[in-house]
This record gives structure tokens, sequence and C-alpha cells, in this order.
């Protein structure tokens, strides 16, 4: 039997495969930046495992067999080739270790949600029906204190400390996303993009704003929560696409 045909046997294999995918279609995006970033998705109930990209490979590239496993409990786990970024560590690790709602966690710095950690005001008012999914549903950070070392990712860890707010803009830094799966996680990560975008562009008119009222987002927000399998219907059919082209994404 080839290693090809005996990679599906790895542990965790449908969750790699997944999470593999998110990378190469992150890429597509434009929402990653060089070798930087990260996402990680945890593998046991506690959380203190999980999966996540190998130091400073670029997304484009990454396969399911890639995907390294870290143990926040193993003293050695900085040690040795396939030891995580260090940023990557100390964010990724805090949220599985502190955050008990993050099964899954994705940092990016993709452009609009980024722009939007820029401004003074970092919050995102529900313009369009993209921003109603958002509605009091995210936590603005404005105390960056540098790379997220451990310290920082424990920090910031503890900031989600509301099960309903599932998104981070990490004020002059970026934004961290966590989920259930990675398909939810994806799916917001790529719909804050949408609305972080839509919003910015609003603004750059310099017209008034049409903002909708607390109870319609509230109202979308719900809704949306609610729509079944969205979040699965779309990484579906982003995996179909990579099969349909070849990639080797699920290798």
């Amino acid at each position: 039997m080839s290693v090809t045909e005996m990679r599906p046997n790895m542990d965790n294999w449908q969750e790699r495969v997944d999470l593999a995918a998110a990378f190469r279609w992150t890429v597509r995006l434009n929402m990653h930046e060089a070798v930087a970033n990260h996402f990680s998705l945890a593998i046991n109930d506690s959380g203190t495992q999980f999966l996540m990209n190998p130091n400073q490979m670029h997304f484009s590239r990454i396969k399911a067999s890639d995907l390294i496993v870290v143990d926040v409990e193993d003293p050695q786990a900085m040690e040795g080739p396939d030891a995580p970024d260090p940023t990557a560590w100390g964010l990724h690790g805090g949220m599985h270790r502190h955050c008990a709602h993050a099964r899954c966690a994705m940092h990016v710095h993709s452009p609009y949600a980024t722009a939007l950690a820029t401004l003074a005001d970092s919050r995102l008012p529900p313009v369009d029906q993209n921003a109603c999914m958002f509605f009091d549903r995210v936590v603005v950070d404005e105390n960056y204190g540098g790379l997220a070392f451990e310290e920082e990712g424990e920090r910031c860890a503890q900031l989600f400390d509301d099960p309903k707010k599932k998104v981070m803009v990490m004020g002059n830094h970026g934004i961290l996303v966590i989920g259930d799966t990675v398909a939810d996680t994806f799916n917001r990560m790529f719909y804050f993009e949408r609305a972080c975008q839509t919003y910015l562009l609003a603004l750059q008119t310099g017209r008034p704003l049409r903002v909708l009222p607390d109870d319609v987002a509230e109202k979308t927000a719900r809704e949306i929560e609610e729509y079944p399998e969205q979040d699965l219907r779309h990484l579906a059919e982003l995996k179909a696409i990579l099969d349909e082209e070849g990639s080797s994404y699920a290798q």
C-alpha cells in the first residue's frame, strides 16, 4: 500500500481535510498574509490537543497530512522540527485552554477586517444583511499588546466570556474567529470579511449610512444562525471545486 493510500488512516482525517480546504480557500479569497496567520481545531474534549498548520508554511501548499498535532500540556511542544510558530502557540493555545466554546479558531490579517481594526471605532454597524450576522456578536479588543505570545493569547481568550460572541476584532492587528467546526468557523470568517468590505466601501462614499434598527439586526442575526446547514454546504461546495481541479489539499 502506498503512503498516499495510508494517509486516510491518520487520526482525525476528515477534520484534517476540512481544515486543509479552509487554508486553500483562504488564499483564493486573498485573506492570507505571506506565511503568517494560523488556524487550529481541537481534537479532544478538553481542547488541550489541537490540529494546526505547520510553522510558516504557505496556506496554498498545506495538505491534510501536513497538519501538526499540538498538546498544550506537553512541556516539550515547542521543541523539535515540528514545533508550531510561537505566536500560533500563544494565541491558539490560549484559546483552546481558556475558552471552552473555541473548538476551532482562525486568525487572519484579511484586508477589510484588518482595516476595520485600525479605526478608532472598530465596531461593525448593521448596514446590510451580512453585517447583521454579527450584531452584538463581536468583541473589540482595544488593548493590543504586541505579538501574541502566551500571555497575550491568554488575555485574548478571556475576552470571549460571552459564548454568543465568536468574532474578535483585534485592534491594530487583525481578527480571530472561533466556532464549533471548521465549516462553522470558516463560514463566519468569510462573511465577516465581506461585511467589513461593504461597510468600508460605504464609508468611502462620504454619504450617510442607512443603519438598521437594533431589533431588525438581532432578528436577522438569529434567522441566519438558524438557517440550516449553510456552513456545511458552503465548505462542501469549496471542497468539490478543489476536487474537480485536482487539488492536493486532501492528501
